[in-house]
């Protein structure tokens, strides 16, 4: 659902996109038009849960610095665009530019897990943004085609990175953290505990 302006001059701003989202509702801001998230299916909510918590225990058993972000908090990439990404990390060096309701700026990592509504958004539209706003890497998780792809800014642009074996992505803005897809893509999810366990058994 989106709230599409007809008029230039009714797009809105950030300071408008928080003034009109309420509190615990889950929206993107994108070129001046509000697009509102349809509720999640069970399977796109529990692998936001899954990665939030997996990210979550990582950094803080590894005791990295940063934080990381899942649903409803918005990123102001400029005054028109303010993705609420699925789940997010902010590295430490980037903290100081978060305040109470909002990130001044983009996010390391950004996570998009894909809706049926959200198909276009993520696969093209955010891409686009966090692309040009400076993203790190950008995880799409697409369980309706049981797909993902992850990229990474190379030179202001993003490549698709390689997967070793067909199932292991390792990233580089989050240090010694790594995904196997076969963990995404399976129903039911497997325990974040025991894969946690591997994450932290390897250098």
């Amino acid at each position: 659902m989106s709230q599409a302006p007809e008029l230039a001059s009714d797009l809105l701003t950030f300071d408008d996109f928080c003034a009109i989202v309420k509190d615990g509702e889950k929206a993107d801001l994108l070129d001046g038009v509000i697009y509102m998230a349809s509720p999640d299916s069970r399977r796109a909510n529990r692998i936001t849960s899954f990665l939030n918590s997996l990210l979550e225990q990582f950094v803080a058993a590894r005791r990295i610095g940063g934080e990381v972000y899942v649903n409803r908090f918005a990123f102001q990439l400029d005054e028109m665009n303010g993705p609420e990404p699925d789940v997010a990390w902010v590295a430490e060096d980037r903290l100081h530019l978060v305040s109470d309701g909002r990130m001044h700026g983009a996010p390391s990592v950004a996570v998009e897990v894909v809706s049926r509504d959200s198909r276009q958004r993520d696969w093209v539209d955010k891409r686009t943004k966090y692309e040009g706003a400076g993203v790190e890497e950008y995880w799409i998780i697409d369980p309706i085609q049981n797909r993902t792809e992850f990229l990474r800014l190379q030179g202001g642009f993003y490549d698709i990175v390689p997967l070793e074996e067909n199932r292991i992505f390792r990233s580089r803005a989050i240090n010694g953290f790594w995904l196997n897809i076969e963990w995404l893509l399976s129903f039911p999810l497997p325990n974040v505990y025991e894969c946690l366990q591997q994450l932290l058994e390897t250098e």
